[in-house]
């Protein structure tokens, strides 16, 4: 029988709620002391203050600080850059507690399951790591072992994560972000459920059926939990080996990647939310055409279909520069109360994105090819014109599919890729139909046992 998923503690809560908060607080008060002599809140000593005692921290929140770096406008310029920046790489548990956890997962005898089983870790980030082993037919799977006590310390994090974004509010307030936080706390209590995960296996499984381009690990449930998953292990080569690769083959590895993240979001309304480096690689690539594999299923944003609608109008809107067509694109995404003048600042953002796919031609993805800045001069000429308009609220919706657009674009500036994204986006947006999305999403996540969106 297998576990129940583990729950957050009051004691687990508290210690991990007095290392964070010591941490934070220290910053806040040192913070205040440089205020107080002349350095403002939102100078970039404090911003690089901040990194050092975020990544000290690792964990929870430093995975939630790094993902509101890499969302443009939830945070102050100054900071979204250091945030960004921020690596979610963590120190393995040692060989005691593998043990501790596989036996506590799938009982004393859970070495019997394996022929071979890597007691060091593959890979370590900030929720778990991963084993590899070898199963007696022969095959090779890679094993996800949550860290103990990750659900107190995910809930003591969110807890610190409004400290820190009350400090954010003290600099910037254009930007309400009560949404972004609970959008960021939702998907990270997700995290926490491999269960979850395993089922988002099966749903990509579904949804890239017959895709040529992508692989999906094959999971196997009776070697997963809660706080456990084992899926089948996928070769391949890191991603940024590729750089230097013949034009043609980098084109083909981009073009792979592009439909794997959009082709779900437009058949059935899914997007992969965390599109960095670790959580794809590359199989095999060539002048004709490239295999791409997906990693990690933790982060997934199911939208209803209405909200893809939303998208396409923004896109015709933008191209046919019909302003009640953006005022009404804009309420599909889930924004409120827009005046006109906020409404024109968003679209300086939102022309920015769209400007790949609306101009059909062969090009980079941003003309400048800076990949650790796509995105960041325009995000920051928008904050500072809503400063002056007017506090935004963020709608919950358009967190995950804002950081999926500019993770992939920082991707494809590091691989050099030129395409017609154009073609490809309109490809895919001319096909779309809300019944059909709702029809193909119903089936899809009945087939993976997950609720609607």
């Amino acid at each position: 029988m297998q576990p129940m998923a583990e729950q957050s503690t009051l004691s687990g809560r508290i210690a991990r709620f007095a290392k964070v908060g010591a941490n934070l607080g220290g910053f806040a008060a040192g913070a205040a002391v440089a205020r107080a002599g002349g350095r403002a809140l939102d100078d970039p000593k404090n911003a690089a203050e901040l990194k050092r005692v975020l990544g000290e921290l690792k964990g929870p929140l430093m995975k939630l600080a790094q993902i509101l770096g890499n969302i443009p406008d939830a945070v102050p310029p100054e900071f979204a850059k250091q945030l960004s920046e921020l690596q979610a790489n963590a120190p393995p548990m040692g060989q005691g507690f593998v043990r501790r956890r596989m036996a506590g997962e799938l009982g004393p005898k859970w070495r019997e399951r394996f022929v071979d089983f890597s007691p060091e870790a593959v890979a370590a980030a900030s929720l778990g790591q991963v084993h590899k082993a070898t199963l007696a037919t022969g095959e090779t799977v890679a094993v996800k072992l949550q860290y103990p006590d990750m659900a107190s310390a995910v809930e003591a994090d969110l807890g610190q994560l409004d400290l820190m974004l009350s400090l954010f509010r003290r600099v910037d307030g254009s930007i309400d972000t009560a949404e972004i936080r609970d959008e960021l706390a939702a998907r990270l209590r997700e995290e926490l459920d491999y269960g979850r995960e395993l089922k988002h296996l099966l749903l990509y499984a579904q949804m890239l059926a017959g895709e040529p381009h992508v692989r999906v690990p094959r999971p196997f449930a009776d070697l997963s939990t809660p706080r456990l998953l084992t899926m089948e292990w996928l070769d391949g080569t890191r991603l940024l080996d590729w750089k230097d690769k013949p034009a043609d083959v980098r084109n083909r590895i981009a073009e792979a990647l592009f439909l794997a993240w959009y082709r779900p979001f437009y058949r059935v309304g899914v997007i992969h939310g965390d599109p960095h480096l670790g959580n794809y690689s590359v199989a095999s690539a060539d002048a004709d055409g490239a295999v791409v594999n997906l990693l990690d299923f933790g982060c997934v944003r199911i939208f209803p279909p209405r909200f893809i609608e939303g998208v396409n109008e923004l896109y015709r809107a933008i191209e046919a520069d019909d302003d009640d067509r953006a005022a009404h694109a804009f309420e599909m995404w889930g924004f409120k109360g827009l005046t006109r003048e906020i409404r024109e600042v968003l679209l300086v953002w939102a022309r920015f994105l769209y400007g790949p796919l609306l101009d059909d031609r062969v090009r980079p993805i941003d003309l400048d090819g800076r990949p650790g800045e796509y995105g960041r001069a325009t995000a920051a000429k928008v904050h500072q014109e809503l400063k002056k308009l007017g506090t935004v609220t963020i709608p919950a919706e358009f967190v995950f599919m804002d950081r999926a657009a500019i993770g992939l674009g920082g991707v494809f500036i590091q691989l050099g890729a030129e395409l017609n994204w154009s073609r490809l986006f309109r490809q895919l947006m001319d096909d779309f139909a809300v019944a059909d999305v709702e029809a193909r999403q119903a089936a899809a996540l009945s087939g993976a046992g997950l609720a609607s969106a």
